[in-house]
């Protein structure tokens, strides 16, 4: 396993980031292809041992059970100081809404409940989940230079954003010495590559780090044709995110693949290979052991120019969606 500086931060992170949506009770929360907490310390174990440091949950995944079944196998089989663990929060929900509780005070609140459910002091990483538009930047950025200097979070991410707003939540930030966003997690890999817009350029300008999510589009970057799985079979989410371009993303899981046997590797392989000549550690869940050492072996897989070019010449501009086509259209003033 090779290491990077995570950002602008002190941070030193496996560049491969294990993925914890998929850990978690099954009867509860938003997917029903989560895995019980027995599996999900053996996947933990096992790339601990592989060398994967940095661990991603959020208390939105199973109703928190995430965050317990990671925290306590974490607990567990290493030192505290051994691993980077980054949990998220969410926006206000329309209760506190209604009964005027501060950002700065749901931040507090939620931060608290995520380090009970993880048995943690503090986190490594916090990540503002997606933007708040009924919440002002000020109070976000305020409410977590409070608990960054608290001592409960050591640096702050962002996820689910435009580049425009991460610029404006770290100038502002930047102008009254608060804490800065190190990070920023937003939908990438091979066939949904909007992020190359503006959202690049401006993180690799500030050194800011990428990490990435959906990085082997739910399972479709990383199986031939024909192939299933049951998250591929219930996960309506990633459905809706990639149905729409099956055909055009067709053709480049089709050089994935060509090239996977051209290399004697898996797809896996060559999908993150080629992630991570773009970002700084691309989040990828794994819901079984085989899947780690994939995952692992991607980091040493080296693309040629010619590769990479092959890769990248079908695509073709993909419409935004799930979170950032909701935000897409908030963002012009039409809230829904």
């Amino acid at each position: 396993m090779n290491y990077i500086k995570l950002g602008n931060s002190e941070l030193n992170v496996s560049r491969i980031c294990m993925g914890c949506m998929g850990f978690g009770n099954a009867q509860t929360g938003q997917h029903s292809w989560t895995v019980d907490e027995a599996l999900t310390r053996e996947i933990i174990k096992y790339g601990l041992e592989q060398g994967i440091n940095f661990y991603d949950t959020a208390i939105a995944y199973q109703n928190g059970t995430s965050e317990q079944y990671v925290g306590k196998a974490l607990r567990d089989f290493a030192k505290r100081d051994d691993y980077v663990i980054a949990t998220k929060f969410l926006p206000r929900s329309q209760e506190e809404l209604d009964t005027n509780v501060s950002g700065q005070k749901h931040i507090e609140n939620s931060l608290n409940q995520s380090l009970s459910n993880l048995g943690m002091d503090y986190v490594d990483l916090y990540i503002y989940h997606m933007w708040d538009y009924h919440t002002p930047i000020e109070e976000i950025m305020e409410g977590l230079d409070v608990v960054v200097k608290a001592g409960k979070v050591r640096y702050i991410g962002i996820s689910n954003c435009f580049a425009w707003q991460l610029a404006k939540a770290n100038f502002y930030a930047r102008e009254h010495g608060l804490a800065e966003f190190v990070s920023v997690q937003g939908h990438y890999n091979l066939i949904a590559r909007e992020e190359e817009r503006e959202m690049a350029s401006f993180c690799y300008d500030q050194n800011i780090a990428m990490t990435p999510y959906s990085a082997l589009a739910g399972g479709r970057l990383s199986r031939h044709p024909g192939e299933t799985t049951k998250r591929l079979e219930q996960d309506t989410y990633a459905k809706f995110k990639y149905d729409a371009t099956l055909e055009a993303d067709g053709k480049i899981i089709a050089r994935v693949e060509e090239l996977a046997e051209k290399y004697g590797v898996s797809m896996t392989e060559i999908s993150l290979a080629w992630l991570l000549t773009k970002v700084t550690s691309p989040v990828v869940g794994a819901t079984k052991l085989s899947h780690v050492d994939g995952i692992v072996r991607a980091v040493d897989l080296l693309l040629s120019e010619q590769d990479i070019c092959y890769l990248e010449e079908l695509y073709i501009p993909h419409a935004l969606a799930g979170v950032m086509a909701q935000n897409g259209k908030q963002k012009s003033g039409n809230v829904v």
